[in-house]
């Protein structure tokens, strides 16, 4: 599902004007980028969380220049499902 079709769901499911569940939803994924950029979690009980994870330094190879590189550590964002989300999947 694309974010357009998940516009147009919201909105016919509301009864609100596409450009308004738009806003809305930009809003809210701009929220949760900054929250995760903060290295601040997001909680949305009964749906899941977007935290943020380390990835420890590693070594890895360059295969084409036949060389080794680090990679620094760095920060991923991840969703973790809540459990009831996930038994709603399963079904």
């Amino acid at each position: 599902m694309t974010k357009a079709e998940i516009v147009n769901e919201i909105a016919r499911n509301t009864g609100i004007d596409r450009q308004t569940v738009l806003t809305t939803l930009e809003a809210f994924m701009n929220s949760v980028k900054t929250s995760l950029s903060n290295d601040e979690n997001v909680y949305l009980r009964g749906f899941g969380s977007f935290i943020v994870k380390k990835r420890a330094q590693k070594t890895a190879r360059n295969i084409s220049k036949n060389t080794t590189i680090i990679i620094p550590e760095h920060n991923i964002p991840a969703f973790k499902p809540a459990k009831t989300f996930t038994l709603s999947v399963k079904k």
